[in-house]
């Protein structure tokens, strides 16, 4: 049997026209008589800027119709029409008849096409979007701390079924005993499935139906392993009555996976399984289906989370799903790279969906990658009236019914975020999420403590953490039950927003802030984990961000390039080495001239710095102040360290006592040392020989630098005893630009493809230089279209562009220029 994912769908995403137009009096949108501003989906309503700008940009009612031959070979069949995003409310009409509409942006819409259809005729096909934030849904109704956009931004697709068809399948793979691993490092495992069948027949239909399902491995990247196949056929029991949609229940439970046996999905090995399900009627197929699948055991408990049975410490970041000059009209392509940048880039093992469920794409790489993923129903902090909670219960059974076969999703987020108790409600959202499906535990992201906790896990936003104070509250004093698991589900964010071009200082105490939370949900062995706010810079309503409709948020920009805070998580994995230092050393940047206490984020056992090429001092991690961490920042807090013994020849009691003083002057000044150091310089000069001047030269010469020569930092990470990383900092001799594709080639999908170029300006030793902010151009040749301005300045060193396909294969050429680099150039191959 062979089986094809996409059976019988043919992508809609090209061919549209778009209008703005909207006839007041007729209620409808108004499209020009020759065919006009055709567009492709996925489709932004506006196109936007960078900045300053206000939601008036998207918010408005809009039209979009195409025009097509209906097939005569659709006669007696199914036609299908599935919408995966539209924002907010969706009107949909052929050839004048409405079939239907749906309310919410973030979910998927599947409707009949029959109704109306002319087989062998032109037909018309006209969507209405009403993407105003004056609706009566989630997440509207009061102020959101997101822009939300509009247009169809996910793909769209037509379905050609036969008279019955499979309408979802929804499997569960169980590890029977994850203590009973074979010498190859499998399981016994089973699965178990239940088809949804649809119909349009009225009465019993025949006899004869049968389900059959087969279970194939795959590697990570979806490669079919040959040796790895088992099958089992399943006949069943009952008739399928005339509804138009039935339920027909199959158990899988006797494909038990003996040898070879099955592979856990897990962090590090995240090994998925296909299950293929096809429908027969006789001999004759009449629909099949793919589901990728993972087998795991994924549990909240008092004490923690554990994945198949290992406790785990999540170790997160928000996401929200949008894009400069778009929102959140990007294709699959670009929503992976994100998972892919959370995973490999960030390290983190964990991402919460903010505030609002994703992309199917952005999912399937967190599937692919061993991404833990807390997804959520729409909303923000407002719960409306009797009409608006229906909605939100719809979206709720939309989230867990589109999204449950995910084996990244380890919790279902069932309240609206941040909102007050209203057990009425959230008693309906939560009984929705475990009928639909019993295998994951329920959340739902709060600010209050001690909330009425009608879920399985107390998720809470803990912003408690000042800079001076604890780095999170104890479990115990903010859930109101200490037998179910608790998670952080934010924290930081608007305590201490934080720019990409802020000075040194402010960085690098928003990267500590970020530490230091992370060191307090590890020291407290009952939290589950944390997600910090958040991921990325993003734009914002006026009553929210700097006044230029961005919240400064991220631990990276919106292009996600990393802020200095991205290192401080990317520092906690094994593996590849990573070493960032939280200065350029230049005096310049500190009042005073005074750099005070320098962090180096590593993986490392230890940094050894270097000045002028000659040895200072190696440093090991904090933990003193980071005691729980995996990899504590270190400290560097000594740019003298032996060099006064070394090369000054002063013995080790007197070279520490010489220092000691030399860093009081830096840090109160000459004129304003206190007592304690005035008396031991006064030491010095009495008992040790010491002059004035000879004090003098060694602060200038080892400390202030001011009219020195040129200085040279080398820093050098240690592993093992062995050098795995430097990094060199000295005086800027050249501008290099950095321009980085998220992917080196693109393949033609469901739509255009598109992808990411990241920019950084550097140093000539590969640093960023986060106050360049010349103007640069953009530049393209080949298939290729620019998504967004041809003419930008970076922003606190970088920025970015996105290039979109335009349906032909080739090498599509990105080059950037600018009045004072070097040209440069991105190819990226198009097949």
């Amino acid at each position: 049997m062979s089986l094809q994912n996409n059976h019988n769908r043919q992508n809609w995403n090209q061919d549209w026209e778009f209008t703005k137009l909207w006839n007041a009096e007729t209620g409808k949108p108004e499209f020009p008589e020759e065919k006009s501003n055709l567009v492709e989906f996925p489709h932004s309503n506006a196109a936007l800027p960078y900045h300053y700008f206000t939601e008036t940009e998207y918010s408005f009612r809009s039209g979009y119709r195409k025009k097509f031959i209906a097939e005569q070979a659709w006669e007696g069949k199914e036609v299908l029409l599935t919408i995966e995003a539209a924002a907010h409310v969706i009107e949909v009409f052929l050839n004048g008849q409405k079939l239907g509409s749906h309310e919410g942006g973030y979910t998927a819409y599947t409707l009949s096409l029959n109704d109306n259809l002319l087989l062998g005729q032109e037909n018309e096909l006209i969507f209405q979007v009403d993407s105003r934030e004056e609706l009566n849904i989630p997440p509207f109704g009061n102020v959101i701390d997101y822009m939300t956009y509009g247009g169809i931004y996910r793909n769209v697709y037509l379905e050609i079924k036969e008279k019955v068809w499979i309408a979802d399948v929804y499997a569960r793979a169980i590890p029977i005993n994850i203590e009973e691993k074979d010498t190859e490092g499998q399981y016994p495992g089973r699965v178990e499935s239940t088809v949804t069948l649809g119909s349009r027949e009225t009465g019993d239909l025949p006899e004869g139906y049968t389900i059959r399902q087969k279970l194939a491995a795959t590697s990570s990247d979806s490669t079919v392993e040959s040796g790895k196949i088992f099958a089992g056929k399943f006949q069943s029991d009952k008739s399928l009555n005339g509804e138009l949609v039935q339920k027909v229940t199959v158990k899988v439970n006797e494909l038990k996976m003996t040898a070879p046996g099955i592979r856990l999905w897990s962090i590090d090995a995240p090994c998925l399984y296909i299950l293929q399900t096809a429908l027969y009627d006789g001999d004759t197929l009449m629909d099949e289906k793919e589901t990728v699948i993972g087998f795991r055991r994924a549990e909240f408990q008092a004490d923690g989370f554990y994945l198949n049975g290992e406790k785990i410490k999540i170790r997160g970041l928000n996401r929200h799903q949008s894009y400069p000059y778009v929102g959140y009209a990007m294709p699959e392509g670009v929503q992976a790279e994100d998972a892919v940048i959370l995973k490999k880039e960030l390290r983190v093992n964990a991402v919460r969906t903010s505030h609002y469920p994703q992309s199917q794409g952005f999912l399937d790489a967190c599937d692919r990658l061993g991404l833990l993923v807390f997804t959520e129903i729409p909303g923000w902090q407002h719960i409306g009236d009797e009409a608006w909670k229906e909605t939100a219960c719809r979206q709720t059974e939309e989230m867990v019914l589109q999204y449950r076969n995910h084996p990244s999703i380890i919790l279902w987020g069932v309240r609206i975020n941040e909102s007050q108790d209203d057990d009425d409600f959230y008693r309906k959202t939560n009984a929705i999420a475990h009928q639909l499906d019993p295998t994951r535990p329920t959340g739902g992201v709060r600010f209050l403590k001690k909330s009425h906790l009608l879920e399985d896990v107390y998720t809470y936003n803990d912003f408690v953490h000042t800079g001076r104070n604890q780095g999170a509250d104890p479990k115990k004093e903010v859930t109101s039950d200490l037998s179910k698991a608790y998670l952080i589900s934010e924290y930081n964010g608007h305590m201490f927003p934080t720019k990409a071009f802020d000075d040194e200082a402010h960085r690098t105490e928003h990267t500590l802030r970020h530490a230091r939370v992370m060191d307090a949900y590890y020291g407290q062995e009952d939290i589950a984990g944390g997600f910090g706010w958040c991921m990325f810079d993003y734009n914002t309503h006026k009553d929210f961000g700097s006044g230029d409709a961005i919240c400064y948020h991220g631990v990276m920009d919106m292009f996600r390039n990393p802020k200095q805070a991205a290192y401080v998580y990317a520092s906690q994995e094994e593996g590849e080495a990573v070493l960032e230092i939280s200065s350029a050393m230049n005096i310049g940047e500190y009042p005073g001239g005074a750099i005070g206490a320098v962090y180096a984020y590593t993986n490392a056992d230890a940094v050894r710095m270097y000045k002028n090429n000659k040895f200072v001092k190696e440093f090991y991690p904090d933990r003193k102040e980071f005691p729980h961490l995996p990899h504590p920042p270190i400290k560097l807090d000594d740019f003298v360290g032996e060099l006064l013994e070394t090369q000054e020849g002063y013995e080790r009691k007197k070279a520490e006592a010489i220092k000691e003083v030399l860093f009081a002057v830096a840090k109160y000044g000459q004129n304003s040392l206190p007592l304690l150091y005035k008396m031991k310089m006064l030491k010095l000069m009495l008992f040790q020989g010491m002059t004035f001047a000879e004090g003098m030269r060694l602060y200038y010469h080892y400390i202030g630098n001011w009219g020195g020569n040129v200085t040279t930092y080398r820093f050098e990470a240690v592993k093992s005893g062995r050098v795995v990383k430097s990094v060199l900092k000295e005086p800027v001799t050249k501008k290099v630009l950095q321009a980085i594709p998220g992917s080196p080639r693109l393949q033609k999908g469901n739509s255009y493809e598109a992808v990411s170029v990241r920019l950084r300006m550097t140093d000539q030793n590969g640093n960023l230089l986060p106050y360049y902010q010349e103007p640069l151009v953009l530049k393209v040749r080949g298939p290729v279209q620019l998504i967004g301005p041809a003419v930008i300045s970076l922003k606190g060193g970088m920025g970015g562009t996105y290039l979109r396909t335009i349906g032909e294969s080739g090498d599509i050429v990105l080059r950037v220029e600018g009045n004072d680099i070097e040209p440069v150039e991105v190819v990226i191959k198009v097949e």
